[in-house]
């Protein structure tokens, strides 16, 4: 059976900087069936964070490494 590629975006407060940005890829990245994680930064507002998988992600465990990584997941959308 061949897998498809899904797109999860995220749209989380609080990132200001770099450092945010990779705070977030690398919780993210650590939930599992995640391939791949692009965050679109807009420092201080609602940043958007594109997570692609070959399943689909557990709503929960997408929430937790967000606040993990110290912000809040404002919503959540999916293709």
């Amino acid at each position: 059976m061949e897998q498809i590629d899904r797109t999860t975006e995220l749209y989380v407060d609080g990132l200001t900087c770099g450092h945010c940005v990779a705070s977030v890829t690398e919780e993210v990245s650590e939930v599992p069936g995640v391939k791949n994680v692009e965050v679109i930064l807009n420092a201080g507002g609602t940043s958007r964070v594109t997570v692609v998988s070959d399943v689909l992600l557990d709503d929960e465990a997408l929430r937790d490494a967000v606040s993990e990584a110290g912000y809040v997941l404002k919503e959540i959308r999916r293709d």
